[in-house]
């Protein structure tokens, strides 16, 4: 059995970042030579998701509606007082409640069949990597296990 794993690095641009990441995830189950097997793609984040579903853009401003209207920036968020907040604080903290329960309604991971060495996707399927918080550097992590 192999193991093959890398991690990487996308810098977001703004909230609601639809990074279509299944090109590197492709490029990656290549190059990992398993030819049977599984690969496994995990946000390290918090306030990032991932999403396995068609990149169209129509359907990706439906889902950043539908996502809003469930966790919009302009409710209140417990997670947001700071005057009363003392849990996993750091020096620039930010206001950002609404992208932890966006990010509740989306996966950390996704896992998906190799067969033949090829990946296994549905006609429209696609890899989302969703910024659901503000700008920065994020990282996913990739692992192919297989022979």
């Amino acid at each position: 059995m192999k193991i093959h794993h890398k991690t990487f690095e996308y810098l977001t641009k703004n909230e609601f970042h639809f990074i279509d990441v299944s090109d590197d995830v492709k490029n990656f189950v290549a190059e990992s030579g398993i030819q049977n097997g599984i690969v496994n793609i995990q946000s390290l984040h918090t306030t990032a998701g991932i999403l396995l579903n068609e990149n169209e853009p129509l359907l990706l401003e439906d889902i950043k509606q539908h996502l809003e209207e469930m966790a919009s920036k302009n409710k209140s968020y417990r997670h947001d007082d700071f005057s009363v907040r003392y849990v996993n604080l750091c020096d620039d903290e930010c206001a950002n409640g609404h992208a932890h329960c966006k990010a509740s309604h989306l996966c950390a991971t996704a896992t998906m069949n190799i067969i033949q060495g090829k990946m296994q996707f549905g006609q429209w399927q696609r890899i989302l990597f969703i910024e659901l918080d503000r700008p920065r550097k994020r990282n996913l992590q990739i692992l192919a296990i297989g022979e």
